[in-house]
C-alpha cells in the first residue's frame, strides 16, 4: 500500500485510500497472500477505460506478461439489496466490456473470503496454476520449490489420505498427463513417495516423511 500511495496522486490516490476497505484488507490477509505469499504484479484499486471513455476502478488487477486479471469483492449489502436496478445492469456491463478489453475475471463474495478462505485460496492457485504452472513472482521457483510444487506438498500434508494425479488435476484443472508427470517429478526430487503402485504407473502419493517433518516447525 505505501509503493502504490508513493505513486498516485489525484483520484487515484483517493481511490486508494478511500476505497481500499475492510474487505480488501481481508482478502490480502486470508487468501492471496496465504496462496502465493507476495504481492507481486498486484495493483489495488486499478484505473481502467470504460466503454464511456470516463474511467472507472478494479478492486484487484493481476498483471503479468500480457495476462490482465479483474478481481473484484463483493459484499452482499452493497451489491445486492441496496443498489438500483440501474446500477445492477451498469456493473454488468462493466464486467462484459472488462471480458471484451482482454480481462479475465474473478469474483468473490465477502462471505466466501471471510468463512470460506481456503475455498478462495485453491481458487486463486487454479487460476494461476493455469498461467504459469512453473513459476511466480517472475522466478522458476520460490525457495526450493515452485508454486505449485509447494501448494502440492501442503496439500498432502493436510489431505487425510494419498493424492492422486486425478486429485490433482481436479485441483488446479490441468490435464491428467500433466499432473502425472508434476507428481512423478516430485517423487523424483524425493519431495513425495509411493503410496500404492497400479499395474503400469503409480496411482496414489504421499508426502515424504523429511518434507513432512519442515513443514510442521
Amino acid at each position: 500500500m505505501q509503493e502504490h500511495t508513493k505513486k498516485r496522486k489525484g483520484e487515484r490516490l483517493r481511490r486508494l485510500l478511500e476505497g481500499h476497505g475492510h474487505a480488501e484488507r481481508l482478502f490480502l490477509k486470508q487468501v492471496w497472500w496465504r496462496a502465493l505469499g507476495d504481492f507481486l504484479y498486484l495493483h489495488p484499486e486499478f484505473e481502467v477505460k470504460d466503454f464511456r471513455d470516463g474511467t472507472r476502478f478494479i478492486d484487484f488487477a493481476y498483471i503479468r506478461q500480457g495476462l490482465k486479471l479483474a478481481i473484484e469483492i463483493d459484499g452482499y449489502s452493497t451489491h445486492a439489496s441496496q443498489i438500483s436496478r440501474t446500477q445492477f445492469s451498469d456493473s454488468l456491463t462493466r464486467q462484459n466490456h472488462l471480458i471484451i478489453d482482454g480481462w479475465k475475471v474473478l469474483r468473490f463474495s465477502y462471505d466466501d473470503i471471510k468463512n470460506h478462505p481456503r475455498m478462495c485460496e485453491q481458487i486463486i492457485l487454479q487460476f494461476i496454476g493455469k498461467y504459469f504452472s512453473d513459476q511466480h513472482g517472475g522466478q522458476e521457483q520460490i525457495g526450493e520449490l515452485s508454486i505449485i510444487e509447494q501448494t502440492i506438498c501442503r496439500l498432502a500434508l493436510s489431505y487425510e489420505k494419498a493424492i492422486s494425479p486425478r486429485y490433482v488435476s481436479e485441483y488446479f484443472q490441468f490435464g491428467i498427463k500433466k499432473s502425472r508427470n508434476i507428481l512423478h517429478e516430485m517423487m523424483e526430487k524425493e519431495l513425495l513417495l509411493s503410496a500404492g503402485v497400479g499395474q503400469q504407473r503409480i496411482r496414489y502419493y504421499r508426502l515424504h516423511p523429511a518434507v513432512a517433518a519442515r513443514m510442521v516447525r
